[in-house]
């Protein structure tokens, strides 16, 4: 077992090998999403009828504006709905996270071309706090960008919010798209499987490995890559991808209970025991465990990489910064000593 999890460059130039004829193989982005630059916005709305009735069911008419590289002002319609569970709550957010469905005649020749309806992921509370929270989970999301590209593209937005219902002052918010479901399943060349669950043996190991650490890297539990919630479509907070015959990719997304995200909402998951969301507990399958030493070294070969995507989000403020690169560096501390492997991450394995 020692020489099993010995990390040597060679472990980690072969990882690298296999990631980069991975990488040949699905697609880049759509072009909102081939960058990291904040892109400023206006979203045009009856923004009061959207926080007091949360539709779900019925789409309100609005304009989605931006200026476009050229200096040109781009105006798009849209019909905006409020989506979610727990966040669309009133008693959990006092703003609900959005779909904001584009009129895609009009997309062509724009920023937005190929989108059609994207999960934008707003700020719930008017604090600074959950301006904070917006932006450490958009951190996560960066995160496994850099781990996989498999993984969900977002883009980062300053987004003006104007209420076209009544007079009131505009409102300036961050938030975040996140890629379609369909648009990463092209990319990946692969279909979106609707089915009610899998087994973790269907699953592609090296990448289910990959997912698997990269939860406990953000002390996420909030998941499954196997199961739906009850009466749901698999997976709880994933989405499976794969086509007949081949291994399939469960690929996570919804990060705000992790301990990285560190939310005021977030609570510890009930099933595990736990005192704190910022405890992390590892949930990859035993199954998969002959390839752990290769998705170590891969975690090993990216500290940089993670640390620099925390850096760069130069308008968080300097305690959240802190607070995530402190909470980067414990996972490395874990992967640094084999004794720890072996006991947080070897034996607890599923």
């Amino acid at each position: 077992m020692v020489r099993q999890f010995h990390w040597t460059l060679v472990s980690v130039a072969w990882f690298l090998l296999i990631s980069g004829a991975e990488a040949q193989e699905i697609s880049v982005p759509d072009p909102l999403f081939q960058s990291d630059e904040v892109l400023d916005v206006r979203i045009v709305a009856p923004i009061s009828t959207i926080l007091s009735e949360r539709p779900i069911d019925e789409e309100l008419s609005g304009t989605f504006q931006y200026t476009n590289s050229a200096g040109e002002a781009v105006e798009v319609d849209v019909k905006i709905r409020t989506r979610g569970r727990f966040r669309r709550d009133k008693d959990n957010c006092w703003f609900p996270p959005l779909r904001v469905n584009f009129v895609t005649s009009q997309t062509k020749g724009t920023l937005f071309h190929k989108q059609d309806k994207v999960k934008l992921v707003t700020h719930c509370q008017n604090s600074s706090k959950y301006a904070e929270v917006l932006l450490r989970e958009y951190a996560a999301y960066r995160l496994l960008n850099v781990m996989t590209d498999a993984s969900f593209r977002v883009r980062l937005l300053r987004i003006t919010y104007v209420e076209d219902e009544r007079d009131k002052d505009d409102d300036v918010r961050y938030g975040f798209v996140i890629e379609h479901r369909d648009r990463l399943a092209r990319r990946l060349g692969k279909a979106v499987l609707q089915i009610s669950g899998t087994s973790p043996r269907s699953l592609n190991p090296e990448y289910a490995n990959t997912i698997s650490m990269f939860h406990y890297l953000i002390g996420n539990t909030d998941f499954s890559s196997v199961r739906g919630s009850k009466g749901e479509v698999c997976c709880h907070n994933h989405v499976l991808f794969g086509n007949e015959g081949e291994a399939v990719w469960s690929v996570p997304y919804d990060f705000d209970q992790a301990g990285f995200v560190d939310a005021p909402h977030a609570a510890p998951n009930p099933r595990f025991n736990m005192s704190s969301v910022k405890r992390r507990l590892y949930r990859g399958r035993c199954i998969h465990s002959d390839h752990l030493s290769t998705t170590i070294a891969s975690y090993q070969s990216k500290r940089d990489e993670f640390l620099q995507v925390v850096n760069e989000l130069e308008i968080a403020d300097n305690r959240s910064l802190k607070s995530m690169t402190d909470y980067i560096e414990k996972f490395y501390k874990i992967l640094a000593t084999e004794k720890r492997v072996n006991s947080e991450l070897i034996k607890k394995c599923i």
